[in-house]
This record gives C-alpha cells, sequence and structure tokens, in this order.
C-alpha cells in the first residue's frame, strides 16, 4: 500500500496534516485518548493537532512516526505547516483563531489586534520595535490587518472583546489615530458584528488584573486559552484551565458597562480625541 503523499505547502498544508494524522490515527486503530498516551499529552491535543488548530512541533512529528507507524512522513511536513507570517510566540494562537467559532477576549492595555486600524496596529508594533527597519513594521501591520479579515464573514466567528478603559484612554500613536480607531470599533459594533463591552475605572479590582484573556471555541476541536506576555505566550487546552478562565472572563463581563453603555463612552471618547485634535 503506498504511503501518505508529501503536503503541497501551497494548499493548506495544517489542514492537510491533521487530516493525514486522523487517517493514521484511526488505521492504528487508536483513539485520541490512546494516541495521546504514547506522546504523554491528553486527547484533546491530539484532537486540535487533526482539527489544525494546533501546529505539529518536530519533536511531537517524530514521536507521531514512530507511534503510528509512518516512517517520517510527519517530520518531513511538519515543517511547511509550521510556516507562518506571524511572531513565532503568537503564530500559533493566530492560525488558531483564524479557525475559531466565537473569541472572547480581555484587552487590559491596548485595543485587541482585531479591532485595530492600521495605524494604531503602526503605532503598536513600532513602540515593541524602535529600531527596527520599517518594512519589518509594514509587515508586521499588513499580518495584523489580514488577520481582522476574519470579521469580512457577516456571523462568523463570534468576537466579544471586554476593553480595559485605559486602552481608551492611553493616547497611542496621537489623537487623531485614537479618534479613527475608537470610530472603527464603534462602526463595528453598531452593524452587530462584535459585542464589546468597557471596563471602566471605577469597576476597581476585577478578577483579571494580572493580564489579558483570550478564550477561543471550535467546531470539531476543544476550545482553548490563550496566554501572552512581553514576547511571549503559550496556548492551553487543559479543560480546569479553560473553565477557570471562562469563568473569569464571565466576571469581567459581569463588571463592565452593558453593551449599549460601552459604544455611547467609546463615541463621547472618540469625540473628544477629534476635537483635541482640531481645535
Amino acid at each position: 500500500m503506498a504511503g501518505p503523499k508529501d503536503l503541497d505547502p501551497s494548499s493548506s498544508p495544517r489542514a492537510l496534516l491533521g487530516a493525514e494524522l486522523r487517517h493514521a490515527r484511526e488505521r492504528q486503530g487508536l483513539s485520541q485518548d490512546q494516541l495521546g498516551q504514547r506522546l504523554f499529552v491528553s486527547g484533546s491535543f491530539i484532537g486540535q493537532l487533526e482539527a489544525g488548530t494546533r501546529r505539529m512541533q518536530a519533536e511531537y512529528a517524530r514521536m507521531l512516526d514512530d507511534a503510528l507507524g509512518t516512517d517520517d512522513f510527519f517530520q518531513r511536513n511538519c515543517a511547511a505547516a509550521a510556516k507562518s507570517k506571524y511572531p513565532e510566540h503568537f503564530a500559533e494562537a493566530a492560525e488558531a483563531e483564524a479557525s475559531a467559532t466565537a473569541i472572547r477576549e480581555y484587552a487590559p492595555l491596548l485595543i485587541p489586534g482585531l479591532l485595530q486600524t492600521p495605524a494604531y496596529a503602526q503605532a503598536v508594533c513600532r513602540a515593541y520595535q524602535p529600531t527596527a527597519p520599517q518594512q519589518v513594521i509594514d509587515e508586521l501591520v499588513a499580518a495584523r490587518v489580514d488577520r481582522a479579515r476574519l470579521l469580512d464573514d457577516p456571523t462568523e466567528p463570534l468576537l466579544w472583546a471586554v476593553i480595559d478603559e485605559s486602552a481608551l484612554r492611553r493616547v497611542t500613536g496621537g489623537r487623531a489615530v485614537m479618534a479613527e480607531a475608537l470610530r472603527h470599533i464603534a462602526g463595528l459594533a453598531h452593524r452587530g458584528r462584535v459585542i464589546v463591552q468597557v471596563l471602566p475605572f471605577e469597576a476597581g479590582a476585577h478578577a483579571a488584573m494580572q493580564g489579558a484573556v483570550k478564550l477561543m471555541d471550535f467546531e470539531e476541536a476543544p476550545p482553548l486559552v490563550y496566554f501572552e506576555g512581553v514576547g511571549t505566550g503559550r496556548l492551553e487546552d487543559d479543560p480546569e484551565i479553560v473553565r477557570h478562565q471562562r469563568f473569569t472572563y464571565e466576571l469581567l463581563t459581569a463588571s463592565a458597562l452593558r453593551p449599549e453603555n460601552s459604544l455611547a463612552l467609546i463615541e463621547v471618547v472618540a469625540q473628544d480625541y477629534a476635537h483635541e485634535d482640531h481645535p
């Protein structure tokens, strides 16, 4: 019987790699949990590899080839599936985001990437890398703008963002940039494309004071939570961790302003920036 063929990098290598993994696993008569035990990972992790929501790392590719008797197929092809235009620490999360059916995010310090305008993204990327060549910054901005194209679909994914008031008040890129950025968010909310809540200063202490929260749900894979720091990030699929972060997010939505009041505040702040920029 002929073995699996190398993947075509011009197609969707991660999805094809996941399909081949599912085929090889079922051919061996293994459940996701049984295969996961051989790799010392959870069954849900195997499910995410098969669904293409997680990147296959070289170490797992080698172990899969050993466990499934696929010669070096996964080792040969995981490099093509791992190519990304995003920073290494965020690449897996960005690609999972693209296949999510629902994204819930709390942003404590800046406007979430999916809601950023190009000018705002330019200011953020330049702040992260003040000495980088402009070409590098342009590539980062282009990747961020490309991510936001998933909102071109009129219904999916659901995007529910809780934005800290500090992100509205921090002048990033200048007042004109902030006015445009907030009006962009307001426009998406008016069209019913996103749900946005503002967590006001007056809410005081809250459940996510230690950092950002991003939860992602999928059609055919377990949910994920993404944690991000300065130049670092990791995805978690542990059900207990995901449940805890979901509860944290629910507490945030309870502490935040209602969507209609949040929209009113965003529009007022945008108007203030516009007036201050043009006395």
